[in-house]
């Protein structure tokens, strides 16, 4: 049997920050300390090259479980619908209109932050319901 291994899921953006900041506040998650020796994440980005700064960012499951989210500055635009995509949990457990009440309400924060409602995605007696959204660069993702 194969062990688990660590793993980081990286998005390819425009703006690694802004868009690591807002998963930030989307997941509770938190921006790691920057290297040792630099007061701040500004203070080392100061030291590389021109063409690299800004390029990267990075946020991080301050419990440790979650996996680290790596932001990487491509020089492409987004053209296309995600291949892979993130499913917040916020309904677990829920059913009916209490679940779609509780997918209203984070949608409502999100957007607050930045993302954009796509479309709910009613209940079909399979599937529970959903609300695609999309972050702050079009990034597709799921509140379910």
């Amino acid at each position: 049997m194969v062990s688990v291994k660590q793993f980081q899921v990286t998005f390819d953006c425009a703006d690694p920050e802004r868009v690591a900041r807002f998963w930030c506040e989307a997941l509770g998650y938190v921006v790691p300390p920057p290297p040792t020796g630099f007061a701040t994440w500004d203070d080392f980005d100061r030291t590389l090259p021109p063409e690299h700064r800004g390029s990267a960012f990075a946020c991080v499951d301050p419990s440790g479980v979650g996996p680290r989210l790596f932001f990487q500055r491509v020089p492409e635009g987004k053209t296309v619908k995600n291949r892979l995509h993130l499913d917040i949990r916020v309904g677990t457990g829920l059913v009916g209109e209490e679940r779609v009440a509780a997918l209203e309400s984070e949608c409502a924060r999100l957007i607050q932050l930045g993302a954009a409602r796509v479309r709910l995605l009613r209940a079909d007696g399979v599937n529970e319901s959903c609300l695609v959204m999309q972050d702050v660069e079009g990034n597709e993702f799921c509140l379910d």
